[in-house]
């Protein structure tokens, strides 16, 4: 990875208030390359963008690509003087990372359909989902998704395995079990489940073992649901490096935590 690049996701993103972190950011990062190596084109697609910080990775690692926004843009309160929504688009000004607001939907993510996301971009070869938590929410979502979803497309859950969010758990492995071995993970970090379709459980495990841009990170084999799963594990003495950079104001230099 470039040194501009390395400096976006360790400091510029940190800018924005979110919930991705570097070891996801790198994840991420890993699989949109690999794809694009492999031509294998598409869409992205998010649910919950929040103030944009996974909405911005995208812009800033798929180039053209066109990426869907999903959220209802109405949480209450401010965000340095401005709404959710103001926010939003300035942070995109600020990044010279501009919104495409043509491809934004602005409402609940369970009354959006796959037609709704296709018509605007095409097929999805990344979604995202970060939206409702509970099982209703989850679920709904996993099934726009799928629906939307290019054969070699990769959908990332948010929150798996939280205690804070149960159902988020359930609602995947519901999901699973739903589509009878359609879909398999392949991947999961403190924070993130990655699923893919089962034909492309192998291509997308081997990227994930190979990928140079993960070699700091612990790499165990687990079982999820019959499917063999990389599990990516953060060392405490490289998230220790890490904040400790970023608290001591060297944020620039924290991506040396993850080399």
């Amino acid at each position: 990875m470039d040194i501009a690049l390395r400096k976006f996701i360790f400091r510029d993103l940190r800018a924005i208030k979110g919930y991705i972190d570097p070891p996801d950011a790198l994840v991420f990062l890993s699989l949109l390359r690999s794809q694009e190596a492999a031509g294998l084109n598409g869409a992205v697609a998010e649910i919950g963008v929040y103030f944009g910080r996974s909405y911005f990775l995208f812009r800033k690692l798929c180039g053209g690509a066109k990426i869907v926004a999903i959220d209802t843009f109405d949480i209450p309160g401010r965000e340095n003087g401005r709404g959710q929504y103001e926010a939003f688009i300035e942070n995109g000004r600020r990044l010279g990372l501009p919104v495409d607001e043509e491809l934004l939907i602005k409402r609940d993510s369970t009354q959006v359909n796959a037609t709704d996301i296709t018509e605007k971009a095409g097929k999805v070869r990344f979604f995202s989902i970060d939206g409702g938590h509970m099982l209703h929410h989850v679920l709904s979502d996993a099934r726009l998704a799928a629906d939307s979803l290019a054969d070699h497309g990769v959908i990332v859950f948010d929150d798996t395995c939280n205690p804070a969010w149960p159902e988020v758990t359930v609602g995947v492995a519901d999901f699973l079990r739903e589509q009878q071995g359609r879909f398999a993970s392949f991947c999961m970090t403190k924070y993130k489940t990655y699923v893919c379709r089962q034909s492309f459980h192998g291509i997308y495990s081997q990227t994930i073992a190979a990928s140079p841009d993960l070699l700091a990170f612990g790499h165990v084999q687990t079982e999820f649901l019959g499917s063999q799963v990389t599990r990516l594990e953060n060392p405490m003495r490289r998230r220790i490096m890490h904040e400790f950079l970023v608290r001591s104001g060297m944020g620039g230099l924290s991506e040396l935590a993850y080399r």
